[in-house]
C-alpha cells in the first residue's frame, strides 16, 4: 500500500476561481520559472489534480487531468486547444487517468488508472485501441501511473500496483516487464528512457532511483529517504534531457531533482507553496527539444513551465 493518499481515494474542493495565466516572474536557477496556468474546476483550461504530462512534435501539451476524467491540450504557452474523455468505463471513457505519453506518429497513449488499462488515441482525441496486457496474463495492469517511450517506440508502463514497469508495442502487445531481484521495486510511479535504451525507475515507496540496461539488467540505483540532496520523499515523475541527465520529481519535497546519468546529484529548484516555481505535490514532467521543462503541480492544481 502506498504510504500517501492521492492514489487511493481523491478530495476535490469546488467553487475556487482559477489561476490567471502569468508569464516572466523571477529566476530559479538552473531552471527559471516562464510561466503557469490551469486552476481548480471542470471547465475549458482549468485542472483538477493533473498528474502525467506530455509534448508531441508540435510543442503541444498533453494533460492527464485526473479528477477530471480527461486529457487536456495546451499550446506551449498554455492556451486551450482540446479535451476529451469522460468518467466512467466505456470505450470513450477514463477513470482518473494519470499517465500520458505521445509518440513520434502523434498518437496519444492514456493510463486509464483505475480502468487498468492502456488507452491509445490519435492526436484529437478519436480512440483507435486499449489493452490490459494479454488473455495469457502476461502485461495484466492494475493501476498503472506514469508513462514512457523508448527510442524505438516502445511504450513503458509504470504498473504500480504489480510492483513493475512492463513494456509493450505501439499495438499493445507485451514485450518485457522489470521488477524482481536484483531491482525489486514498490509502488514505482515513474519512468524515463535515454537514447541509449537505458530504463529509470522512480521507485517510489523505497524512495530511491533504479537504472536498468537495455536489456533489462540492472545498472545501479540511488537515492534514500530524506530532505537532503540526493536523498527524496515520494519521487514520481522523471525526464531525461538533451545532455542525459536525469530530472526528477521530488514529490514530497516539492522540488525537482537533477541527476547524471550514473546518480551523481547536480542540482534541484522548487519549494513547498503557490508562488511562482513553487509547488504542492508535483507529479509529472516533460521536456521540449529545447530543455524547456513543463512540471504538473498536482497539489495546485496547474502546470508550471521552466526555462532550460
Amino acid at each position: 500500500m502506498m504510504k500517501y493518499p492521492r492514489l487511493l481515494g481523491w478530495l476535490f474542493a469546488v467553487g475556487v476561481p482559477a489561476l490567471a495565466f502569468s508569464a516572466g516572474g523571477t529566476a530559479s536557477a538552473p531552471h527559471p520559472f516562464l510561466a503557469q496556468w490551469g486552476g481548480p474546476g471542470p471547465g475549458k483550461g482549468q485542472l483538477w489534480n493533473p498528474y502525467g504530462i506530455a509534448l508531441d512534435g508540435q510543442g503541444r501539451v498533453y494533460v492527464a487531468d485526473c479528477a477530471n476524467d480527461r486529457i487536456e491540450v495546451f499550446d506551449s504557452n498554455g492556451n486551450y486547444v482540446n479535451q476529451w474523455g469522460s468518467k466512467g468505463s466505456g470505450s470513450d471513457q477514463l477513470h482518473h487517468a494519470l499517465g500520458v505519453a505521445v509518440d513520434g506518429r502523434g498518437y496519444v497513449y492514456v493510463a486509464d488508472t483505475l480502468n487498468n488499462r492502456i488507452k491509445k488515441y490519435t492526436s484529437s482525441g478519436n480512440t483507435v485501441s486499449q489493452w490490459n496486457g494479454e488473455e495469457s496474463g502476461k502485461g495484466r495492469l492494475f493501476n498503472p501511473v506514469l508513462l514512457a517511450l523508448d527510442p524505438q517506440g516502445m511504450l513503458v508502463v509504470a504498473d504500480c500496483s504489480n510492483n513493475r514497469i512492463v513494456q509493450f508495442t505501439s499495438e499493445g502487445i507485451f514485450r518485457a516487464q522489470v521488477g524482481a531481484d536484483p531491482g525489486r521495486l514498490e509502488s514505482p510511479i515513474g519512468a524515463a528512457v535515454d537514447a541509449k535504451g537505458n530504463l529509470y525507475i522512480s521507485d517510489t515507496n523505497h524512495n530511491r532511483i533504479q537504472k536498468f540496461g537495455p536489456g533489462g539488467n540492472f545498472l545501479v540505483q540511488w537515492g534514500k529517504p530524506g530532505k537532503g540532496k540526493g536523498e527524496f520523499d515520494t519521487p514520481e515523475g522523471m525526464a531525461v534531457d538533451g545532455r542525459g541527465r536525469v530530472l526528477v520529481v521530488d514529490s514530497g519535497n516539492n522540488r525537482i531533482q537533477v541527476f547524471s546519468p550514473s546518480g551523481a546529484y547536480l542540482s534541484q529548484w522548487g519549494g513547498p507553496g503557490k508562488g511562482e516555481g513553487q509547488f504542492n505535490e508535483p507529479a509529472g514532467i516533460a521536456l521540449d527539444g529545447q530543455g524547456t521543462v513543463f512540471v504538473t503541480d498536482w497539489g495546485n492544481d496547474r502546470v508550471e513551465k521552466f526555462g532550460p
